[in-house]
């Protein structure tokens, strides 16, 4: 067997592939693309993947493109240490939040590192406001949401390794603007389960290399 995952540092959509294979034990070669030196846009990497996005995944020569048919077809590759219930409501109510995290959070996230990291002929403290007011926003939806010590209870599934790195980023945004960004963004639950994510060995595991 040959798996090939094609990553790029800090890529929340990348991590949670790179989550799942750790998860589920899948013996795998790494492929980590500089975003920075054009890697997805090589003629070679383009071939695999013409939006020239990661991840991409090859398995014994077959490619799966975008992170969350990744995240299927993983799951149904390699049964064991499921990520899904086996509960058809329950994995229904799994797969809305995924879609949630990736178009909510995930949205609005990307707006928030725009302004936090445009360069200083470009700063806009009202965007950069109205950016972290729209997370904050968000993040409180998911606050009633955390069922247990994980999102869906007592195991950790896909919507964790879903939301986590959508969220996670948001330390280096206070990092680079503390200011901005308010020390109660997450609520009691939420803030209680990013810091048990962030314990757990997988996760130290998968740390994006440029965030240490």
């Amino acid at each position: 067997m040959s798996v090939t995952l094609y990553y790029g540092s800090g890529s929340a959509y990348a991590w949670r592939v790179w989550l799942a294979l750790e998860h589920k034990g899948v013996p795998y070669d790494l492929k980590v693309l500089s975003f920075s030196e054009g890697d997805l846009k090589t003629p070679d990497y383009t071939a695999l993947n013409p939006r020239q996005r990661v991840p991409t995944l090859v398995d014994d020569g077959f490619t799966v493109r975008e992170s969350a048919a990744i995240m299927e077809y993983v799951e149904e590759r390699w049964p064991q240490a499921p990520l899904f219930s086996k509960d058809l409501r329950e994995r229904a109510t799994q797969r809305r939040m995924i879609r949630e995290a990736d178009d909510d959070v995930g949205s609005k996230v990307g707006e928030l590192f725009g302004a936090v990291f445009a360069p200083p002929e470009k700063a806009d403290a009202a965007k950069l406001a109205d950016a972290v007011n729209a997370v904050k926003t968000e993040v409180a939806f998911w606050e009633p949401q955390i069922a247990g010590d994980y999102v869906n209870g007592g195991a950790v599934s896909a919507v964790d390794y879903t939301l986590y790195p959508h969220l996670a980023i948001i330390g280096r945004f206070r990092l680079r603007k503390p200011e901005a960004i308010p020390a109660d963004l997450f609520g009691p639950k939420l803030a209680a389960w990013m810091d048990r994510m962030k314990a757990l060995p997988i996760i130290q595991k998968t740390w994006p290399p440029h965030w240490k």
